[in-house]
C-alpha cells in the first residue's frame, strides 16, 4: 500500500500570503528563522535560517465540529511549491518520534488510533492505521507541542 503525504490545501498558502486571515480571523506573524524546527506545512520543507516565516492558527478540517483541532503552525513567506511526493516528507525526520491518530470520513477522530511513534516506524504504523475500514486519513502531530505537520492517506 503506497501512501500520499498531504500538506496544507495551495489556494489557503496563498490566501494567507496575500493577508487573508487564519482560522481565529487574525492575520499571519510574519517571523524570521534561526533555522531550528521552523516545518512548512505547504512544502513539508524546514524553512531555513535567515528565511521569513509565516505563524498562523490553522484548522486542518473541513468543517467546525468538535474533533476540528486548530493550532499553530509555520510556512515559508515566500512562494513554495506544494508537497506532491509519496516519499516521506522532509519534515518528517527532523523528530525522533510523531504523534499519529487516525480520522473517519467524517473528520472525527477513530479511538484507539492515537500514539507516539518513532520516526523509524511513522510509515508502517500509517498504514497500518489505514488499512482500518473505519480510517480514511491519519493526522501526524509533533509529539511534544501537538502542532499538526500534515494528513496521510492511500495512494
Amino acid at each position: 500500500m503506497s501512501l500520499r503525504y498531504i500538506p496544507m490545501p495551495t489556494d489557503q498558502a496563498t490566501s494567507l500570503r496575500q493577508g487573508g486571515t487564519d482560522a481565529y480571523g487574525n492575520l499571519p506573524e510574519r517571523q524570521i528563522s534561526d533555522g531550528d524546527g521552523v516545518p512548512c506545512r505547504h512544502c513539508l520543507r524546514n524553512v531555513e535560517a535567515g528565511d521569513a516565516y509565516l505563524v498562523f492558527a490553522l484548522r486542518p478540517f473541513t468543517s467546525l465540529q468538535p474533533y476540528a483541532e486548530t493550532g499553530p503552525v509555520f510556512m515559508h513567506a515566500d512562494e513554495c511549491p506544494a508537497y506532491g511526493g509519496q516519499a516521506q516528507p522532509p519534515i518528517l525526520t527532523t523528530s525522533k518520534d510523531y504523534l499519529l491518530r487516525g480520522y473517519g470520513s467524517n473528520e472525527r477522530i477513530v479511538y484507539g488510533t492515537g500514539g507516539v511513534i518513532p520516526t523509524e516506524q511513522l510509515e508502517s504504523r500509517a498504514r497500518d492505521l489505514l488499512a482500518m475500514p473505519e480510517v480514511a486519513s491519519v493526522h501526524v502531530r509533533s509529539a511534544r507541542n501537538n502542532c499538526y505537520q500534515c494528513r496521510i492517506e492511500n495512494a
